[in-house]
């Protein structure tokens, strides 16, 4: 018989950046028990790790149905990662991937470790569901943040632990624009300002810096996404009226 796993439990894979932070919502809005884990792998932008704690709390802090709903975080350490792969999101200073065709902060394997990794945590804790930011739409060229990715994965994931796991990606086929509504949709402007001052995504760790959209350099590929993600966001009425009136 398969390994028995709470069908009204899940646990979100949480970094602390604007993806996996409105993940965490859209779990709290639909499952009965919410865990969440991160890994620290030697990322230079470490600091994601450090507001995850505050983000917790002040998601929680947002409806008393959340609160009781959201569970135990799990913090790991998975420094291997960077020993292997040596991009430059783990201090690395390669560029080869550039001349595959990939960008530069691609870290090989990432994400297929940390859902093997988070399905292992789920699998003692009794959790059937597992979460993830990934997207292919706004994916900046990884090859495993792909739906095929991640339906392959859940597939081997299940075979390996003669379990049933589900493999949830709330975001895999919306821009940021759509995010950032998700977002406003699952908590209003209340989370929608939560994912804007408190959550980290700028792959530089620059944190002393706020923008309109958040904190981060403005320039490498995370911030720029997320940029023109909230402009869209933030100026829809305008430029819907704008597309109205030009009729």
């Amino acid at each position: 018989m398969p390994h028995e796993l709470s069908p009204d439990a899940a646990l979100v894979v949480f970094s602390g950046g604007q993806d996996s932070t409105t993940c965490l919502a859209w779990a709290l809005s639909r499952f009965s028990r919410v865990e969440t884990v991160g890994f620290r792998y030697g990322q230079t932008h470490a600091v994601e790790m450090d507001v995850r704690q505050e983000l917790r709390q002040r998601i929680a802090a947002l409806s008393s149905i959340w609160a009781d709903r959201l569970g135990e975080d799990h913090v790991y350490h998975a420094d291997v990662i960077a020993q292997i792969s040596q991009a430059p999101l783990t201090g690395g200073a390669e560029r080869q991937f550039r001349d595959a065709g990939l960008p530069d902060s691609f870290v090989p394997g990432r994400n297929l470790a940390f859902m093997v990794l988070a399905a292992t945590l789920a699998y003692r804790r009794g959790l059937k569901h597992l979460i993830t930011g990934v997207c292919e739409t706004d994916f900046s060229g990884y090859p495993d943040c792909r739906d095929d990715t991640m339906k392959v994965l859940q597939a081997a994931i299940n075979l390996g632990t003669d379990a049933r796991f589900v493999i949830h990606t709330p975001l895999m086929w919306i821009d940021k624009k759509q995010t950032w509504e998700m977002a406003e949709a699952l908590g209003g402007e209340s989370l929608v300002e939560i994912i804007r001052s408190g959550t980290h995504t700028c792959y530089r760790g620059e944190r002393s810096t706020e923008h309109a959209w958040g904190f981060g350099c403005g320039t490498c590929d995370a911030c720029r996404l997320r940029c023109i993600g909230w402009q869209d966001y933030a100026y829809r009425d305008l430029a819907e009226k704008a597309s109205y009136d030009s009729k």
